[in-house]
């Protein structure tokens, strides 16, 4: 019996995570309290027709109780049941917008301030997400990615053919990612943040995407990358490689370089290739 604990910041996406999770056969339970966790999974092996994967989402929709998840998991482990952790994860910048796009207040965001319950939140999630065996960041993600991403974990057994291609933009001014691959200088490009109208916006907005794809240095540029690293895949791939990491960096890794892997990510994936995006250093200019 496979019990899957769906965890993660509020906002990130383990609403549609259980959706997806159902769609491939999984039985889910929404906001059951850590302390049933032990008696629900004796409950299902006790059944006369056993369900053999079972998601149960636990947050801190929780309240008080969500802080006896370590406990109900320790305890789930010592009567012999095996788990692992998914754990949703998102930038602030786009949780932000999502709770003002729903409306919808956060759950620990009692004055009122968004930005507040997301950080006492990832407070509160830390030694969990520490313990996760699968982290999603959603942060760029459409409902088709995490649907995807979701089958390729939970169907596939997060075994692909050929290349997994993970494509990071950061800020040089923070440091090149240590595991990347490949590293590329966007700072060629004009910057959209002294354009002041733009400097508080990331490549995550149309108006800075407009702006950096307008100039046709940007387009030229993307144009060869794309040629590149396609060029390269399947050589990659040849050698045994399966796993390949494409840093692109500005100086504060939040409008040319995310604007510029968001490009090249779209371009991988319309040929098909598995495409997971993230954004280093999107928030450390945000304020």
């Amino acid at each position: 019996m496979n019990f899957l604990i769906v965890t993660g910041l509020s906002g990130a996406g383990k609403s549609l995570s259980i959706k997806y999770l159902e769609d491939i056969g999984y039985f889910c339970v929404d906001n059951l309290p850590p302390a049933l966790i032990v008696q629900f999974a004796q409950l299902c092996s006790q059944s006369k027709s056993p369900t053999e994967k079972i998601a149960i989402v636990i947050d801190i929709r929780g309240g008080q109780f969500f802080d006896q998840l370590q406990t109900s998991l320790d305890e789930l482990a010592a009567a012999g049941f095996e788990y692992s952790i998914l754990f949703l994860e998102t930038s602030d910048e786009v949780l932000i917008k999502r709770f003002k796009a729903s409306r919808r207040q956060h759950p620990l965001a009692a004055s009122g301030r968004i930005i507040r319950g997301i950080k006492a939140e990832r407070r509160k999630l830390e030694h969990i997400k520490e313990k996760a065996s699968f982290i999603i960041d959603t942060s760029s993600m459409m409902p088709s990615d995490l649907k995807e991403e979701i089958k390729h974990l939970f169907v596939d057994g997060g075994i692909t053919e050929g290349l997994n291609i993970s494509v990071i933009s950061f800020g040089f001014k923070y440091g090149i990612p240590i595991d990347a691959d490949m590293v590329f200088d966007v700072r060629f490009l004009p910057n959209p943040y002294y354009v002041e109208s733009l400097r508080k916006q990331s490549g995550m907005d149309e108006g800075v995407r407009s702006y950096v794809m307008q100039w046709p240095e940007a387009v030229e540029f993307l144009d060869k990358l794309v040629d590149m690293v396609e060029f390269l895949i399947p050589r990659f791939i040849k050698e045994g490689k399966s796993q390949l990491v494409i840093a692109i960096g500005c100086t504060g890794g939040r409008h040319r370089s995310v604007t510029m892997v968001n490009m090249l990510s779209q371009s991988l994936k319309q040929n098909s290739h598995r495409v997971i995006t993230e954004h280093r250093d999107i928030e450390e200019d945000s304020h």
